[in-house]
This record gives C-alpha cells, structure tokens and sequence, in this order.
C-alpha cells in the first residue's frame, strides 16, 4: 500500500475508494488488509493524504470512522464501509458486505463497529493516535 506524497484531490479509483486513519496503527493495519482483498482499481488512502473538502469530508469525520467513496461520489461509513470494501472485494466476501450494511444484521454490525472504533487504542498494533479525540 503506497501513501501518496502528495494532495490527493479526487483519489477515487474506477471502483471506489477507501479512506482510513494513516496514524492509526490498528487502523493502518486494517486498511493493508483491505488493499490484499481489494482489487487494484479500488484506491485506498489515508485521509492525511486527500483534499477532504473536495470529497465532502472533514477531519472530525475521517478521525472517528472509515470511509468508502463509490465513483459516483456517495459516501459510505463505518460498518456500511467495510461492507463495501467486502462488497467490492467479490468472491464469497461480497454477499457478507451486502448482509452487514442492512438492518437487521446491519445494526448488529453497526455497534460492533463503534466498539472496536472507541477502543482501537487498546487493541493490538494500536499507537497513542489510534485514540479517538
């Protein structure tokens, strides 16, 4: 996974776009997992890396949740952004994306989401900017 020197201004590759907390080990950690799953015409970025604004993002959002930007430019967070990464990435992984993006297992995964984001810190190849502010 390479990290642009640079201000990314779109970023958003043919099939997407996933956006996660380049200072965050746990969260780095995750996103190199993402990329091994993810085919190459998915980009996958640190927020530190793209122009926000253009994307319609802030610090405040990129900070206490993942994102998934579609071509089209909608926005998808948390639990509903992995379940696109697991949509986009196919094979047996994309019928599971589908199912924890919507209710009834959606709210299930929604709260395991904010759980493993407010305790991040404490989870293994976590750092001290992995604590959500």
């Amino acid at each position: 996974m390479a990290v642009a020197d640079e201000t990314v201004v779109s970023g958003v590759g043919p099939d997407g776009l996933l956006i996660f907390d380049g200072d965050c080990g746990f969260c780095t950690s995750s996103a190199a997992l993402a990329t091994r799953l993810l085919p190459a015409s998915v980009a996958v970025q640190p927020w530190q890396a793209l122009d926000l604004a253009a994307l319609g993002l802030t610090d405040a959002d990129t900070t206490s949740a993942a994102y998934f930007v579609d071509p089209d430019g909608s926005l998808h967070r948390a639990h509903r952004a992995v379940g696109r990464v697991l949509e986009q990435a196919g094979g047996v992984m994309q019928p599971l994306g589908w199912v924890i993006s919507r209710p009834p297992i959606g709210w299930l995964a929604g709260l395991a989401y904010r759980l493993v984001a407010r305790y991040r810190y404490k989870l293994p190849g976590s750092t001290d900017a992995c604590r959500v502010r």
